[in-house]
């Protein structure tokens, strides 16, 4: 029967097995993002293939595999043939992609610039809803030794514990230190607490022969640089 099968040309194959056959035999760069994530989901509904339906998930997104990953377990599960099972094996490849992203910046973990640290902490907190504050703790040569976060679920004074970043900067032997935080709302300016809080590290760094290098707004393709606009 296998046998049988493996002589039929890929176009008498039924659809929901063409996008399988066709990145084994042709490689995984000619597929399509909705063929992609049809293979994840195996099959589609009654009225459609699993490759018409993965072409109507992301046409709600405007095609944006971000965007995609943004949906929750809940949402993917009211496209009509998409169940708890699939959900949750979309939000996991995405999760997986994230983090390869974040790996791979890693990986060149020398920040020589504003965008090496952006590319370090974009697919840390580019995409959240919510807003988080990372210290980024670097040695005399500018490697990264340690990335960590401060708070989360908002920005002001009295969430940056001061004494636990040098204290946590003296145990792992940072000289430099780099702030990031991202604005889900997608601005870049700078709020007078951003700047605040940026004062007040780089104040109390300076103390014990730390640098603040730069403080970072992420959002989810951009970001703002104290650094690169001399607010430093």
């Amino acid at each position: 029967m296998q046998e049988k099968r493996a002589s039929f040309p890929i176009k008498d194959w039924s659809q929901d097995d063409q996008p399988r056959e066709k990145l084994q035999y042709k490689g995984r760069e000619t597929l399509s993002d909705a063929e992609l994530v049809a293979i994840l989901i195996g099959s589609g509904n009654k009225d459609e293939s699993a490759v018409a339906l993965c072409k109507r998930i992301l046409a709600s997104v405007d095609n944006n595999l971000s965007e995609l990953g943004k949906l929750s377990i809940i949402e993917l599960m009211m496209f009509k043939g998409i169940g708890e099972a699939k959900a949750i094996t979309i939000a996991a490849a995405l999760e997986l992609g994230r983090r390869r992203r974040g790996e791979e910046a890693l990986e060149k973990d020398k920040i020589t610039c504003s965008r090496s640290a952006f590319e370090l902490m974009q697919p840390k907190i580019g995409e959240l809803l919510h807003e988080e504050f990372w210290i980024i703790y670097l040695n005399n040569s500018n490697k990264v030794i340690q990335k960590n976060q401060l708070s989360k679920g908002g920005i002001t004074g009295t969430l940056v514990d001061v004494r636990l970043v040098l204290k946590n900067a003296l145990e792992v032997g940072a000289t430099g230190l780099i702030l990031a935080h991202n604005h889900p709302s997608g601005a870049l300016k700078p709020s007078e607490a951003d700047k605040q809080i940026t004062n007040k590290l780089k104040k109390a760094a300076q103390s014990i022969d730390i640098k603040v290098l730069d403080h970072l707004i992420i959002t989810e393709k951009a970001y703002f640089s104290f650094s690169d606009k001399s607010l430093l």
